[in-house]
């Protein structure tokens, strides 16, 4: 499944992540995530990038490469998997869920997190799914946008609390 955009005479080709990819990975995964090194997520990229998630349900990553030069450069990634519940989302079947997703800033507002999205959305209708979830932090108005602009609807807002006691 490869899915495409066309903006601004720029191309971006959507397409399933390899082991080949762990590496930037590693880098896109560590912008979004910053409590973790670059290291880190390439290593816990890898077991996804070979089929063999450390869920028992299905887990997998796409990435946007800008294909404007002779070299493909990875540019976003979008990571989906399966969960048997999220919240808003019809208790009763499984729920396609993005884990993550990030394109780097200098290729926002170009289309390729839309691009990314519908390759997520394909692959969880694939599966079965009628749903998609997704969770952010609820300051960060910018995926907060995005997400939004893409269809989704906020069906909770919550603040986690956590007390050391003895």
């Amino acid at each position: 499944m490869v899915f495409g955009t066309r903006q601004r005479m720029k191309r971006t080709g959507i397409r399933r992540a390899t082991i080949a990819d762990k590496q930037v990975l590693g880098r896109l995964r560590a912008a979004l995530w910053p409590e973790s090194s670059a290291l880190e997520h390439e290593l816990e990229a890898v077991p996804i990038l070979e089929g063999s998630p450390p869920s028992t349900l299905p887990l997998v990553i796409f990435v946007a490469d800008d294909t404007t030069s002779a070299a493909q450069i990875v540019v976003g990634f979008i990571e989906v998997g399966l969960r048997s519940h999220a919240d808003g989302c019809d208790p009763k079947q499984p729920v396609g869920f993005i884990e993550g997703w990030f394109v780097e800033p200098s290729h926002r507002g170009r289309g390729v997190g839309r691009a990314l999205m519908r390759a997520a959305e394909a692959w969880a209708l694939e599966r079965g799914c009628i749903e998609l979830g997704s969770d952010t932090w609820i300051d960060s108005e910018g995926s907060i946008e995005a997400h939004r602009a893409l269809g989704f609807e906020i069906v909770d807002r919550c603040v986690n609390f956590r007390k050391r006691i003895g």
